[in-house]
């Protein structure tokens, strides 16, 4: 059974997994960035700092993925006209992309500066913590909006299918920080000491290259000479606009719904201590990893999915959303054992504090069980946004993770008194109704363009 399974689904399985890697390559860079601020941090300064990165990553990562959200809703539209072979409309939906895009960075920017900055005092944590979170925070603002650029061209070129680019400017960029982090955090080569705020700095720069890079490439490759023949850098049009925001905001809120879920728990977790909130920041992190991993194939399954609406060609269509779900299935329980198996030791990656390293290898145990949830749901969301189908999977999130996880995880958290423990398996509850309930839509929506049933 499962050699004829794999029969019908191999050249699928070829086919996403070869455009898949490089965006999986890319995707990772994005949760490196976090994670290499996390490993500096909390090797070259102390806990204190650690529960710094966890609190400021946890707000930030709420406002990032909103202007993330927005620039995805690109990349369907390209494969979509791709497929359809309107070569000219892909540059005209990139310069009004662009345009959205510098806005929104700008919005978020002014958001977070004049708003999160004014407030994290009162969010009931750690004074000491705050202290250290603010410059950081602020630092991390500015970055949003070269990132959205360095993003604008990376959705670009992913939604034609030139996925590799973007990874090789993620990783060198990846690289950069790292290095500069080390030496802003640490104080090395005459630079001073910066604590928290050399990885602040660190990011910025990386961002800022990384910008430049993916932009110079997509304008001056002749892979994309054909695809900006209408493009402008300063020309928005208000019919192509609305399209890209119509799959680019619903996108945004189906991240933010699971994005703040989790940021809710940390600050949830930031209530019971310093400790904990460091525990959370270091499984969190691990996580994130390998659910960028998952989004990375589910990238693919857009990509592939919006290439194969617009040919019409949809028995494809489906076949390759199945071998998607296959592939993440097979992924994620292959991290779901490594976290099992290596929770103890994973933890030292980030400190060699012996107070925090018990509780994340408890929470790095719950991690491995909703691996399969995390990436199922991610993949339903990807093909379903290459379908266009962006409101209902909004509200799945929303019901999954504010409806469901968040309130489950409050009470067996702290009534139930499972305390940090239990808000990790509210969380698992609201994943594992995401996956759920966006493969049934799935079903229903492949099943409306009549397409046979494997």
């Amino acid at each position: 059974m499962l050699s004829t399974l794999y029969a019908k689904y191999k050249p699928y399985y070829k086919e996403n997994l070869h455009l898949a890697l490089p965006i999986v390559g890319s995707q990772i860079g994005h949760t490196l960035v976090q994670m290499a601020d996390s490993i500096i941090v909390g090797h070259f300064t102390d806990t204190t700092q650690l529960a710094a990165v966890s609190l400021v990553n946890s707000i930030f990562i709420l406002i990032l993925v909103i202007g993330l959200g927005v620039s995805y809703g690109l990349t369907p539209l390209i494969a979509q006209e791709n497929g359809k072979q309107n070569f000219a409309e892909c540059g005209r939906l990139l310069s009004s992309s662009l345009i959205i895009n510098i806005l929104i960075g700008i919005l978020l920017y002014v958001l977070v500066h004049f708003g999160v900055l004014l407030i994290i005092d009162h969010l009931d944590q750690t004074p000491a913590v705050v202290a250290y979170a603010k410059p950081y925070l602020g630092l991390l603002s500015i970055s949003i909006i070269p990132l959205l650029i360095f993003q604008t061209f990376k959705q670009f070129a992913e939604g034609l299918g030139f996925t590799k680019q973007a990874m090789f400017v993620s990783l060198w960029g990846n690289l950069i920080n790292i290095i500069l982090g080390i030496i802003l955090v640490k104080g090395m080569f005459g630079f001073k000491s910066l604590g928290v705020s050399g990885v602040g700095w660190s990011t910025l720069i990386d961002r800022i290259l990384m910008a430049v890079a993916m932009s110079v490439y997509v304008l001056r490759s002749k892979n994309f000479k054909k695809y900006l023949v209408a493009f402008k850098a300063t020309f928005i049009d208000r019919v192509r606009a609305l399209k890209i925001i119509k799959i680019g905001m619903p996108v945004a809120m189906q991240y933010s719904f699971e994005i703040s879920a989790f940021s809710g728990a940390a600050l949830l977790i930031g209530t019971i201590g310093a400790v904990e909130q460091a525990a959370h920041q270091i499984a969190i992190s691990l996580a994130a990893m390998t659910y960028m991993i998952a989004s990375g194939v589910a990238s693919a399954a857009t990509i592939k999915t919006g290439n194969n609406f617009g040919k019409s060609n949809f028995v494809d269509l489906r076949r390759s959303a199945i071998a998607s779900y296959h592939v993440i299935i097979v992924f994620m329980s292959f991290t779901a054992i490594i976290f099992a198996l290596a929770h103890n030791l994973l933890p030292f990656i980030y400190t060699d504090d012996i107070t925090v390293i018990p509780i994340a290898a408890q929470l790095l145990i719950i991690a491995g069980f909703f691996q399969l949830f995390d990436g199922t749901q991610v993949v339903g969301l990807g093909v379903l946004r290459g379908l266009g189908d962006v409101n209902v999977p909004t509200f799945i999130t929303f019901l999954a993770y504010w409806v469901v996880g968040i309130p489950v995880g409050y009470v067996l958290g702290f009534p139930l008194g499972l305390g940090v423990n239990g808000i990790w398996y509210g969380l698992t509850f609201g994943l594992l109704t995401a996956s759920i309930l966006l493969f049934l839509r799935f079903q229903n929506k492949t099943r409306a363009l009549n397409i046979p049933s494997d």
